[in-house]
């Protein structure tokens, strides 16, 4: 019996993710937080500090946290506490509460 020549075994070759890691990466612990917060404050993206804040909060997916508008997260000249969200993935709404931290962040 042969060997096809499209079998990367019989042809000696290391396949492409050889000795990378695989699987769920660990979370970022309260340092790297707090430095990633350091720097977006020190450079004055306070949309991006909004975004992370909102994204720790609430624990969406990064798909749905794009989608998100100003528009949802504000009613006149405040900042709303909740938010209903409606997931990609399972088409069903979630209602998620923003934090402190996401509201003073300077959304505005």
């Amino acid at each position: 019996m042969t060997y096809s020549h499209f079998d990367p075994a019989s042809q000696n070759r290391v396949p492409w993710n050889f000795g990378a890691m695989i699987g769920p990466k660990r979370p970022f612990n309260q340092k790297q937080i707090w430095a990633i917060r350091l720097f977006l404050d020190r450079e004055e993206r306070t949309i991006d500090r909004a975004l992370f804040d909102l994204a720790f909060d609430c624990k969406l997916r990064g798909c749905d946290l794009v989608e998100r508008k100003i528009g949802d997260l504000f009613y006149g000249l405040g900042i709303r506490t909740r938010v209903t969200v409606t997931q990609r993935k399972t088409d069903r709404p979630v209602q998620l509460e923003i934090a402190t931290d996401a509201r003073v962040s300077r959304l505005a």
